[in-house]
């Protein structure tokens, strides 16, 4: 009773003023100690019970068991297992749950499955055990074939079984063996388990399938407090904030009292809504319930703070915090990061280490972002250092943010050494690596990483491909582009929408619009937009202008709706060709027949339309009166236009604009000269090349080369 009530104080006088003592005096001690978290404790009255003499039975063994599994207490947990050896009770079902359970949270499921596979008449305890042991070490497919073997050996599933089921589907992304399960829990009737039910809500969630997720939600006849959590939490990015208040709403009037999950979920949706009005109305409930100073509240209200750009209210925040956590300090550094605040991210980090606070992986994922986005080389080589001596270095998430900070300092060599302390990346950590590689122009570095993932009898995933693929379209490499095709269709990933249009994109750069053509044309994708957009942007980029306005055609007959993407790829094509008409008209039919507003892009491929063909009153026009503010690449696009139709006046007016918002660039003066050149007035010209070698401003050399096929 004493420990059941939160005092086991009570409870150890109680024992310690005892006369007679029997096993159940002492089972109960240690049972009551292991539940209220006192387990050094328990660990010390076991040791006592074996000292006086008394044989422990199963309900003692079992608690210390658990708190082994609890502290990861490798050594005395297998001492304990020999203790139950000795004692020939190794085969009992009681045992096998706890041993299950040590093992699997130790990272030993092999040992796991020695166990489970040894014992006799396992009940269901042990089949969850085994179960929740697989995805406590991520191993999702063996995790859902032995749930599904479970009704073939005739054990009936109970609520942790279906619990631990769907932890599985959101692990592997199965949405399909998600809806058999629902499909089971509603002919089992655990319809009726809240905890069954806030899981399947949950997996619906974590597979995108929000629709399916509030229909779940719509029709329970309970709902606790988790239920609501999870629901809240099944918003969308873009969706309206209103909507989450009106469902707060409802919680509100159902007699339920929110508590620190709840608001900390509807921070982050405000953060990600970047409703500041919102955010500020919670934070006042928050105070009224007494939850304002909880760690994840106060995390989640940094964040908020950060996302809606209000960084000194959020450093307000992280300043009343008085005992502050490490979720604190990363949310705040993140939050400086997102704006840019650099030297702000680094004394905050420098404060940490000062503090007594613990970093993690994130800590440092966070801080080494900050060091490659403000170009600090010297300031990530030193938190470098700490990792190491923090023992952080053998994190495969860890290593992809060294490896990504090497990379970015053009220093691939070395982020391939970051790799030594692991014995295997998982596939994530390849497919960050390899973009990372592309996106930084190291693509014979992104192609070795693949031939060590196949060395490492690793499998591709449409991600990596897709890299691959854009890797090769960057540096125009023909023949890496066609073997690595052939390993997307033996795997058959060539059919996926996403690595499609990347072989097309990666074709039609190579110069090769036949193989580009003959790969829209296989892929079993073609009926999706992206798909149709990649091919047309090939066909405009090889000016086959008929060719791009016929298959923008067949969209429509396919009752496809056309992107932003769509319209930048078919009115370039227009613009290469010299359909001036034609372009105009698919921009107006942007509003029209498809009710598109325009984006930056589609403007941009207008004004470089109407420049090129020599249309510049209507280019100034349309730069002067579109919503957006002018950027450098549109001043580029109109200059251009400029040199070709020898338009001296508007040229000179476009390379101020142009100057003025990147002043060190070479384009405006370079197009101007070429403007003033081109139109045989050579004293300006010379005149635009000596300001430009007084200010110190020289051309970029160019350069290109061919490949055989």
């Amino acid at each position: 009773m004493y420990s059941r009530c939160g005092t086991l104080g009570d409870g150890l006088k109680v024992f310690g003023e005892m006369p007679r003592r029997n096993l159940v005096s002492w089972t109960s001690l240690i049972s009551g100690a292991v539940c209220s978290g006192e387990l050094d404790v328990g660990f010390r009255v076991f040791l006592e019970l074996m000292g006086s003499g008394l044989r422990p039975n199963e309900f003692s063994i079992g608690s210390v068991l658990k708190g082994c599994a609890i502290m990861e207490a490798c050594e005395l947990g297998l001492c304990v297992h020999g203790l139950v050896v000795k004692l020939g009770m190794e085969k009992d079902s009681f045992f096998g749950s706890s041993m299950l359970s040590l093992y699997s949270k130790l990272g030993c499921v092999e040992e796991a499955e020695q166990i489970f596979n040894y014992m006799e008449n396992c009940d269901v305890g042990c089949w969850n055990a085994m179960i929740g042991g697989y995805l406590l070490c991520g191993r999702g497919v063996e995790a859902m074939r032995l749930a599904s073997s479970m009704r073939t050996k005739g054990v009936i599933m109970d609520e942790f079984t279906f619990i631990n089921a769907l932890k599985g589907c959101v692990l592997l992304g199965n949405l399909y063996y998600g809806k058999l399960l629902h499909g089971l829990i509603m002919c089992s009737n655990m319809q009726f388990s809240i905890p069954v039910m806030n899981s399947l809500i949950d997996m619906y969630h974590k597979n995108c399938q929000e629709k399916y997720a509030f229909e779940v939600f719509d029709r329970m006849l309970k709902k606790d407090v988790i239920s609501w959590n999870t629901i809240f939490g099944a918003f969308h990015e873009e969706q309206d904030v209103t909507k989450v208040a009106g469902l707060f709403r409802k919680f509100m009037l159902a007699g339920l009292k929110p508590n620190e999950v709840t608001f900390s979920v509807l921070f982050r949706q405000c953060g990600n809504a970047c409703d500041l009005s919102m955010g500020l109305q919670l934070c006042c409930l928050a105070m009224h319930f007494g939850h304002f100073h909880r760690s994840n509240v106060t995390s989640s209200l940094i964040d908020m703070f950060a996302r809606c750009n209000a960084l000194f209210m959020a450093r307000s925040v992280f300043d009343s915090i008085l005992s502050k956590g490490t979720g604190d300090f990363n949310e705040l550094i993140s939050g400086y990061n997102l704006y840019c605040y650099y030297p702000e991210s680094l004394h905050v980090f420098r404060d940490l280490l000062r503090s007594e606070v613990e970093t993690n992986v994130f800590t440092f994922a966070s801080i080494l972002e900050t060091c490659v986005e403000s170009g600090n080389g010297k300031m990530g080589r030193q938190i470098h250092g700490v990792i190491i001596k923090r023992a952080l270095s053998g994190d495969n998430h860890m290593c992809c943010s060294l490896a990504k900070f090497y990379i970015r300092f053009g220093c691939p060599d070395v982020a391939f050494l970051c790799f030594d302390a692991l014995e295997k990346l998982d596939l994530t950590c390849w497919s960050i690596i390899i973009s990372t590689f592309n996106g930084s122009g190291f693509h014979r570095e992104a192609i070795r990483s693949l031939n060590f993932l196949l060395e490492d009898d690793g499998k591709p995933d449409e991600f990596i491909f897709g890299s691959i693929f854009n890797s090769c379209a960057d540096s125009s490499s023909f023949n890496r582009a066609r073997s690595v095709h052939s390993l997307a269709t033996k795997t058959g990933y060539d059919r996926h929408v996403y690595v499609a249009s990347s072989i097309i994109d990666a074709y039609s750069k190579c110069g090769d619009i036949a193989n580009a053509r003959l790969a829209f044309n296989q892929s079993s994708g073609s009926d999706d937009v992206v798909v149709f957009n990649s091919m047309i942007m090939a066909y405009a980029h090889h000016g086959l202008v008929t060719e791009a306005l016929e298959l923008f055609h067949k969209m429509k007959v396919a009752n496809l709706c056309p992107s932003q993407a769509t319209f930048i790829s078919v009115i370039s094509a227009c613009g290469h060709m010299g359909y001036v008409d034609q372009g105009c008209s698919l921009f107006e039919s942007m509003k029209l027949d498809y009710g598109l507003e325009p984006s930056p892009g589609v403007f941009g491929c207008l004004v470089d339309m109407l420049s090129r063909n020599g249309y510049l009153e209507g280019a100034k026009g349309l730069i002067e009166t579109m919503p957006f503010s002018p950027w450098p690449g549109i001043w580029r696009s109109f200059l251009s236009g400029c040199r070709i139709h020898g338009n001296r006046e508007l040229g000179e007016w476009a390379s101020q604009m142009l100057c003025q918002l990147v002043p060190e660039n070479d384009a405006a003066h370079v197009l101007l000269f070429k403007v003033y050149s081109e139109a045989g007035s050579w004293e300006n010209a010379e005149h635009l090349r000596q300001n430009m070698i007084w200010k110190g401003i020289s051309k970029s050399p160019g350069y290109s080369w061919i490949q055989a096929h």
